[in-house]
């Protein structure tokens, strides 16, 4: 079985869901298997610690589940345009596997969730991406060739699926959104399967 890591930082539950659907398209392609993961808030407080273990929701990442897997999904909210720090933060730990080419030619796709239409969705997929490049990643986006990405009022985008969580981060994600989100994560398990075959 191929681990397809789906890592995600949320913090109203949004990016969560979009993570556990993304999950399920990855079940859903033969010889691969979803590995949710989540990285720990950042306080503002220099003493403050994350228990090991997250009271729910997916376990923290580990060092060792970016060299087990063989695609990385990447999701976070958006922070003014760009992702949030906690995202950030555990990205910037990651020289060691960068040096160990640890994720070069794997495939990788992100996603995101923002309060308003226009508060930076594209902006955050293509800022995500950067590190993951760095890594010498395979990055994915989503074809047109998805119905929904033309028929979509919420989110969704070439770059990758996101969702349009309202001012209050109460909007449900829309049938367009799931499906993009499912879609997306079959796209990057089979991608994984014929970049293993090589």
């Amino acid at each position: 079985m191929l681990d397809i890591l789906v890592l995600y930082y949320s913090q109203h539950g949004a990016t969560r869901e979009l993570a556990r659907l993304i999950a399920r398209g990855v079940d859903g392609v033969p010889g691969c298997q979803a590995r949710l993961r989540t990285v720990p808030k950042i306080s503002s407080v220099c003493e403050a610690v994350e228990p090991a273990i997250p009271d729910g929701g997916a376990p923290y990442v580990e060092r060792q589940d970016l060299i087990d897997c063989a695609g990385l999904a990447l999701g976070s909210p958006t922070r003014f345009g760009n992702m949030a720090s906690a995202m950030k933060y555990f990205l910037d730990g990651t020289s060691g596997e960068w040096m160990q080419g640890a994720l070069s030619g794997k495939p990788a796709c992100v996603f995101t969730s923002t309060s308003s239409l226009h508060g930076g969705q594209e902006a955050t997929l293509l800022t995500m991406m950067i590190p993951l490049l760095h890594h010498g990643m395979v990055i994915a986006g989503l074809p047109y060739s998805e119905a929904a990405l033309l028929a979509t009022q919420t989110g969704g985008t070439p770059y990758g699926v996101s969702h349009l969580a309202g001012p209050q981060s109460d909007r449900p994600i829309s049938e367009h959104e799931k499906a993009l989100a499912l879609a997306q994560g079959k796209r990057l398990a089979e991608l994984a399967v014929k970049l293993a075959e090589k």
